[in-house]
């Protein structure tokens, strides 16, 4: 296990964590969350041993193999594939010591049982699963590392963690680089991680969907919470509240005991006791009021003119040079347009914002832009058009030079740019300051049409948050695309799906995409297994028919006979499916009613016995339906392979 035992952790001048306590058990899965800069990331380097404890102790089960995920991106001459499989140690130094031992040694045909022990035949095709899962293309395994962009090989970082065999996984903001495909299939892969695992995120629905504790960065200490995100909110919730009820009934015995005071101090027969609560006001420990965590409350500005169609596109394709990527598309953005746009990596999703924004000229047809429709792209590479060497504060008044200091310095304060940080150039402000600036300046130009592409990226929780709330009290237009599916339920009203080269209406919610996703890569997997195997398979029918005749004369008889056997030998397998369908079928209603439970606001008030338990049961629930879903899945999947063969 993971223990800290009144540990402290400095960063320079700067505390971190004072006399912080924190057990983690083997197999648990926790949220590590706290606001930019608070020490998420320095606790991992922690565990790594980059980092020393300045007092008190970590404890860290012996012999214990970690991985984690890399953020720098290195320079590799290896391929892709070679890459990724660094990540497993124990197959490389075998690798190295076989190729390195003698031939005619005795040895070699140990270290080749050992080979085999670790399945490291099938390491390629595993490492190939976990590229392919995280976006990389069929083919793309034997480019060089170092060909890739920045954000790409921050993937293969993470491919390489995944692949180690770790005891303990530590996992730095994994769905940064990601779009939505592969954070829900790094989300199944982590589900089924049977280790210890770490999770540093900004994405509340990938830390509800994988974790059943959350740690929280909060005045220098860990405060844990048992739950996932959405519990953590709740509970935390409820500790405010009786924070704040603490407080003020703290309050009324401090003006107790100042009346009494100033009232007895001069009387000789009351002075006694008069010291007495004068010690009792030293004594008492100040409870801080509670607030708003968040020290963000932005807001998009209500845009001066709304047409009721801001932007057309008609028979219009779009691509790059005469290429068309997406063809025949029509689409109308009105006032009301608030619209999330899904489909699989390199299908155009952001070439499309791209096109609307006149960033990309369209290929073919025609895009129309009302007189008074005031656009702002919000691109991926966002944070590299700003100047590094110029202040927020410049950045604003570049847009309007006429702007008194006190109110663009108002609106920076709204976006947590306080004080003389206005004034100080960004070259050294983290990827979050900077984003928040990028979106303040979006904001600052009252636009009435949005387009987002991954806004959220290097955005913690909070200003999520923020965000999320602006965009949904603005009254201008939206196209968004992004990772974050709290963000999308929250923001948009519809979806468009852009796949295999058309752009059309998505009907359904993002529950029905995923399961759009899952039924796309069976049929991908599928269709890549025939092409493998159907030639090979059909010549081979195609001979032993010819030399068998008694194949071509089965009657019918025997048919149904063996039907009947095969019927048989899988009646055990689909028995089991059944069975398990209808434990899902179960837990799934009793996980229903416990969230339901839950969202009784009543709860929260008093009844913290009873909150505890449901939060436990949500727990031991969710646990059992996803080993009953996993086990449905390997079931299905031997009863699909005996079926077809």
């Amino acid at each position: 296990m993971i223990r800290l035992q009144q540990l402290s952790l400095q960063l320079g001048s700067k505390t971190l964590l004072d006399h912080a306590n924190l057990d983690i058990y083997p197999g648990q899965k926790w949220g590590v969350i706290g606001a930019n800069g608070a020490g998420k990331s320095s606790l991992f380097k922690l565990f790594l041993g980059e980092h020393q404890e300045d007092a008190g102790e970590l404890s860290l089960a012996q012999g214990w193999q970690i991985a984690h995920m890399a953020q720098e991106v290195k320079e590799s001459d290896k391929t892709a594939l070679d890459y990724v499989l660094d990540g497993d140690q124990e197959l490389r130094q075998l690798q190295a010591e076989i190729e390195n031992c003698p031939s005619e040694s005795q040895k070699l045909g140990t270290l080749y049982q050992k080979l085999e022990d670790i399945d490291a035949y099938s390491a390629e095709a595993r490492a190939k699963k976990l590229l392919h899962g995280l976006g990389f293309n069929i083919g793309e395994e034997d480019k060089l590392a170092r060909d890739f962009s920045g954000g790409w090989r921050i993937r293969l970082n993470l491919a390489q963690a995944l692949m180690c065999r770790s005891d303990l996984l530590l996992l730095d903001e994994p769905t940064n680089h990601l779009d939505l495909d592969a954070c829900y299939w790094l989300e199944s892969w982590l589900k089924t991680y049977d280790g210890t695992l770490l999770i540093i995120s900004h994405d509340r629905d990938f830390l509800d969907n994988i974790v059943d504790n959350i740690v929280n960065f909060e005045g220098e200490k860990l405060i844990s919470y048992k739950g996932n995100y959405s519990a953590y909110e709740k509970q935390k919730a409820e500790r405010l509240a009786q924070q704040q009820a603490s407080f003020e009934k703290q309050q009324a015995r401090v003006k107790e005991i100042d009346a009494f005071v100033r009232r007895f101090r001069a009387k000789a027969s009351k002075a006694k006791q008069a010291q007495s609560r004068l010690k009792e006001l030293e004594r008492m420990e100040m409870i801080a009021p509670a607030h708003i965590d968040s020290p963000f409350s932005f807001q998009f500005p209500e845009c001066e003119r709304m047409p009721q169609t801001l932007m057309t596109l008609s028979e219009a394709s779009i691509g790059y040079g005469q290429t068309a990527i997406v063809s025949n598309i029509e689409l109308n953005i009105g006032a009301s347009t608030r619209l999330g746009v899904l489909g699989h990596n390199g299908e155009g999703k952001s070439t499309l914002l791209k096109s609307l924004s006149s960033k990309l000229p369209l290929v073919s047809g025609s895009l129309h832009t009302h007189e008074h429709t005031r656009l702002a792209y919000y691109s991926q590479h966002q944070l590299e058009a700003l100047d590094l060497k110029a202040s927020a504060f410049q950045h604003i008044q570049r847009i309007s030079p006429k702007a008194s200091e006190q109110e663009i310095r108002n609106f920076l304060g709204s976006f947590g740019f306080n004080g003389d940080r206005v004034f100080e150039v960004i070259t050294h402000f983290s990827g979050g300051e900077k984003a928040r600036l990028a979106l303040a300046l979006l904001a600052w130009q009252k636009p009435n049409l949005l387009l987002l592409d991954e806004p959220t990226n290097h955005l913690d929780l909070e200003v999520r948050h923020a965000l999320t709330l602006a965009l949904q009290t603005w009254n201008g237009a939206i196209i968004l695309v992004s990772h974050d599916r709290h963000l999308l339920r929250n923001a948009v009203d519809e979806f468009v799906l852009v796949d295999q080269g058309k752009m059309t209406a998505f009907e359904g919610d993002l529950t029905d995409y995923h399961h759009w996703l899952l039924k796309s890569a069976a049929n991908q997997s599928k269709s890549a297994e025939h092409d493998d195997a159907g030639a090979n398979d059909t010549a081979e029918e195609a001979r032993s028919a010819d030399s068998n005749p008694k194949t071509k004369d089965l009657d019918k008889k025997a048919q149904r006979q063996l039907a009947a056997a095969k019927r048989d030998a899988l009646r055990p397998l689909t028995n089991a499916i059944k069975k398990l369908e209808k434990q899902i079928e179960s837990l799934q209603a009793s996980l229903d009613d416990i969230e339901k439970q839950l969202a009784d606001e009543s709860l929260y008030s008093g009844e913290k016995d009873k909150l505890q338990t449901l939060l436990q049961e949500q727990g031991n629930t969710r646990n059992q339906l996803d080993d009953c879903e996993a086990q449905w899945l390997e079931k299905s999947e031997e009863l699909e392979t005996l079926q077809n063969g």
